[in-house]
């Protein structure tokens, strides 16, 4: 499988705040959030194409890296604020634009590191163990508004975590923004729902519109994480693809009405 990136809006809707991207070297996905500032699809957009081609693996590295993208986005808005109305400008100029990021830098070498900051989530399967690796905290923790990297405002250490992943020969890389990140990590747990029933429990306590989606899933008869997710997601070759598959999901109760994004890539496709 080649490295892949796909993103869809919300059904029914055309504004998509999301953005992916899958180049040589490099997953990443931003989830813009529309919910205040302005020009939350256009940040998402810019931060994803600005990424660095080496690893960004500390709190330091990554501001700094925003340090020297921050002003071209920011005056070049500011511009298109002041053209759209005096309300649009004063909101930029008090709330700016929002978005999360995360990303993997893929190697061949058996280590790919990740960042995250937010509540879009990087993940890695291994298909000859089924154990997933991911860089969020616990399926409960979904309920918290998320860290938002700011297109003018300082970042915040609490929201950013990084990493390595161990990856093999049949290791599957993604990220994902977060109502997809959710649906993954809760069908993993649930299909190991011995193993997590504590933190099953505790997303279902609670009740929330997360833990509607957790109990729809427990409802499900037994099934195979990898093929029931992994490798579905893995057969989404084209945005039609993903919306029609993601679509399967929402209406069986089991996902947010969201936009969605998916950067996907096979370790042993990266020699």
């Amino acid at each position: 499988m080649k490295p892949k990136a796909l993103s869809v809006a919300k059904f029914g809707e055309t504004i998509n705040e999301d953005a992916a991207t899958a180049r040589p070297g490099l997953l990443a996905v931003s989830d813009g959030a529309g919910g205040g500032g302005l020009f939350a699809d256009e940040w998402s957009r810019y931060m994803v194409s600005k990424l660095p081609d080496s690893p960004v693996t500390t709190f330091g590295q990554l501001d700094g890296w925003l340090d020297g993208i921050w002003e071209l986005f920011y005056t070049t808005h500011e511009q298109k604020a002041r053209q759209l109305s005096p309300m649009h400008l004063s909101k930029f100029y008090d709330e700016g634009s929002f978005a999360t990021l995360a990303a993997i830098w893929l190697s061949d070498t058996g280590k790919s590191s990740w960042m995250a900051y937010g509540d879009s989530v990087v993940f890695c399967y291994s298909r000859a163990t089924g154990l997933l690796q991911h860089s969020f905290s616990r399926l409960a923790d979904f309920n918290r508004a998320p860290y938002l990297v700011s297109c003018k405002d300082a970042i915040d250490e609490k929201g950013f975590s990084s990493g390595i992943f161990d990856t093999d020969d049949e290791s599957i890389l993604f990220v994902t923004s977060d109502a997809l990140a959710h649906y993954v990590l809760m069908m993993y747990e649930v299909s190991r729902r011995d193993e997590y029933a504590e933190e099953l429990q505790e997303a279902i306590g609670r009740q929330s519109k997360c833990s509607n989606y957790v109990r729809a899933a427990l409802t499900l008869p037994c099934f195979d994480f990898g093929s029931t997710v992994v490798e579905k997601l893995m057969r989404c070759r084209s945005s039609y693809n993903l919306q029609t598959h993601l679509r399967s999901r929402y209406d069986m109760g089991l996902l947010a009405l969201d936009d969605y994004s998916v950067a996907m890539a096979q370790s042993n496709a990266l020699d």
